[in-house]
């Protein structure tokens, strides 16, 4: 991870003093486990779970909430602040901080909409095919979560042909056994492709 998170810290601010880096994919991709890993080697970066702006009420329809709670205090160099929600007990929780670092992630399915998109340094996109991603979230989620899945499905395949976020994509981000491949993405600027072991970072994988 050290020669990605040199690679990002390089880049010159898109969100106010914020260097903003969206990581999107399919559900089940694997994006917070990579964004974790990768807020790690960054010095314990902010993570912005879009987990956490949705709810049932709104899957997809909370760029409004996220460009006014998030997006704008960050632009003028303030701490911003948003309520997590709480997918089991169906209700936002407490207020949350987000301070203004020179990093923050911004992760989940969406991360790339094009409503976000010009406020991101760099949109990173987890590779995976959609099938194979939904049948590994499917499993993680277990039989709990398997009338939201029904749901969830058709609403993500909306969402993506409305507004795809991969053609967008600066890098492609593939998991491999022994840890994670980055390649050039479809929007990225010319760069080797480069291979991240376990040895770079935490082992944590999903």
């Amino acid at each position: 991870m050290h020669d990605l998170a040199a690679r990002l810290r390089r880049l010159p601010p898109s969100c106010g003093p914020v260097r903003l880096i969206g990581v999107d994919g399919y559900a089940g991709s694997g994006k917070s486990t990579f964004a974790g890993l990768l807020a790690a080697e960054l010095g314990g970066a902010p993570v912005l779970h879009l987990d956490d702006i949705a709810s049932h009420d709104e899957l997809f329809d909370w760029t409004g909430p996220l460009l006014r709670q998030v997006i704008e205090p960050l632009r003028r160099g303030d701490t911003a602040h948003y309520a997590p929600y709480d997918w089991r007990a169906r209700s936002f929780t407490t207020s949350r901080p987000l301070p203004p670092a020179p990093m923050v992630l911004v992760e989940g399915v969406g991360a790339g909409r094009g409503a976000l998109r010009p406020h991101l340094a760099r949109l990173l996109w987890m590779e995976l095919p959609r099938e194979e991603a939904w049948a590994r979230g499917r499993a993680r989620d277990g039989a709990e979560q398997r009338t939201f899945w029904d749901g969830w499905i058709p609403a993500e395949r909306r969402h993506f042909a409305d507004d795809p976020s991969r053609p967008y994509a600066h890098l492609l981000v593939l998991q491999r056994e022994g840890g994670y491949e980055v390649l050039p993405g479809p929007a990225g600027p010319s760069s080797p492709a480069h291979f991240l072991t376990h040895g770079d970072g935490p082992s944590a994988m999903c």
